[in-house]
C-alpha cells in the first residue's frame, strides 16, 4: 500500500478522535441562561463565569463572540471542542486598554499613537505573543496572537473586571457564517455557560458577517491584512500614514 494511504487513514482517524472527544465534552447537561447585556450586574455575572473557567456568548463591536479565559488551559480545550475547531487555527485575544496590548503581544516597535487610532473598534491587531501568554493550548501552532480591544461598553467592562486576557473567537460552529444575534446560534446554548443578549449586531447587515479587519503588525515598518472585515479601508488608511508598507 502507499504511503497516500495510510497519510489519508491517519488523518480521517484525527478526525474521528477530534470529533469522538469533542462529542463527549459537548454533552448537554441544561440550556445556558440567556442574559441581557444591559443589566447592571451583567458585566461583573460574565466576568464571574469566565473566572470559573466558562466558555459564555458576548456581543462586540461585530459579531457575537464565545469568550473564555485565555490563560486556562481547560476553558480553552472547552472552546475549541465547543467551536468543533482544529486547534492549528488561531483564536484571538480581547484586552482593555494599550498597555495590555504590549503586555501580551510584542509591541515596541509600535508607537503609542498607532496603536490608539486603531483601538478600540473593529481591528484585531497580530503581534508575537510575550512570555506571559503562557497557556500551551492556546495557538499551540502559532507564536503570534491576535489581540482586541472593541468599541463595546459592555465587552470593555467585563475584561475591565476580569483583569486578564479573554480568549475571542466568532458564536459559531467552525465554517458557519457569524452571528448577528442570538437566535442564530441557540444550537450552541446547551453547551455554554451563559449567553449576554446585547440585540442585533452591527445594524443586521450581512456585510458586517465578516468581522474585524486582521492586520499583522509584528514586522517592523510593515504590515499584511489577514482578513479584511468592518473598516478594512480605515485601518489600511492609518498604518499608512504611520509610514508602514504593505508587505502583499
Amino acid at each position: 500500500m502507499s504511503m497516500n494511504f495510510f497519510q489519508k487513514h491517519n488523518l480521517f482517524s484525527s478526525f474521528l478522535l477530534r470529533y469522538k472527544s469533542a462529542s463527549v465534552k459537548m454533552k448537554i447537561d441544561k440550556m445556558a441562561p440567556v442574559i441581557s447585556s444591559f443589566e447592571d450586574y451583567a458585566s461583573t455575572k460574565a466576568a464571574e463565569y469566565l473566572g470559573k473557567g466558562q466558555v459564555i456568548a458576548v456581543p462586540t463591536d461585530t459579531i457575537y463572540g464565545l469568550a473564555c479565559s485565555a490563560n486556562c488551559p481547560d476553558a480553552i480545550k472547552k472552546l475549541y471542542a465547543i467551536k468543533g475547531r482544529d486547534s492549528a487555527k488561531p483564536v484571538a485575544i480581547c484586552v482593555s486598554y494599550i498597555k495590555d496590548v504590549r503586555k501580551w503581544g510584542e509591541a515596541d516597535h509600535l508607537p503609542d499613537d498607532l496603536l490608539h487610532s486603531l483601538l478600540p473598534g473593529p481591528v484585531t491587531v497580530v503581534l508575537e505573543k510575550t512570555k506571559y501568554l503562557d497557556n500551551p493550548f492556546l495557538n499551540p501552532t502559532a507564536t503570534k496572537i491576535g489581540i482586541r480591544i472593541p468599541d463595546h461598553d459592555f465587552v470593555n467592562r467585563v475584561t475591565k473586571i476580569f483583569d486578564k486576557p479573554v480568549a475571542l473567537t466568532s458564536a459559531n460552529f467552525s465554517n458557519e457564517p457569524s452571528t448577528l444575534s442570538i437566535k442564530e446560534f441557540e444550537h450552541l446554548f446547551g453547551h455554554l455557560g451563559a449567553v449576554f443578549d446585547g440585540g442585533v449586531l452591527s445594524q443586521g447587515l450581512e456585510q458586517n458577517r465578516t468581522g474585524s479587519t486582521v492586520v499583522d503588525l509584528s514586522q517592523q515598518g510593515t504590515y499584511n491584512v489577514i482578513r479584511r472585515g468592518i473598516s478594512y479601508d480605515r485601518v489600511v488608511k492609518i498604518v499608512e500614514s504611520f509610514g508602514l508598507k504593505s508587505i502583499v
